[in-house]
């Protein structure tokens, strides 16, 4: 499977809620991309699982990575940064969803942080 992102990229976020937590196995990073600039070649291979009313998660059929988040309706898909090759240029600009992190880390960085979104 390969993704291809068009333009330029922004801010990334780290969510620290739980259903990221869960999907992800700790803290899910992504980075938001309008629909219209992604091409993800492979698409066969991505099941997309409805996580809530309001948003849906995709993963590999093949290697069962979780790549994916979308809201429904919105019109651009967070695509994970564990499947972007490096270098990326990205920085982490904030975290997410705080209020909701496992108890067992900290977060150290000095980056904001918002504990309702």
């Amino acid at each position: 499977m390969r993704v291809t992102i068009r333009g330029p990229l922004p801010d990334v976020a780290a969510c620290h809620c739980g259903q990221c937590r869960r999907w992800s196995g700790h803290v899910w990073a992504a980075v938001p991309v309008p629909d219209d600039r992604l091409t993800i070649e492979g698409a066969e291979h991505i099941r997309w699982y409805r996580s809530s009313d309001k948003a849906e998660r995709g993963f590999c059929t093949t290697c069962g990575s979780s790549m994916f988040w979308r809201a429904i309706g919105r019109g651009d898909t967070d695509v994970a940064l564990g499947c972007l090759d490096a270098p990326t240029g990205l920085r982490l600009e904030r975290h997410i969803w705080v209020g909701d992190k496992g108890d067992y880390y900290e977060i150290g960085d000095g980056l904001p942080q918002d504990p309702h979104q």
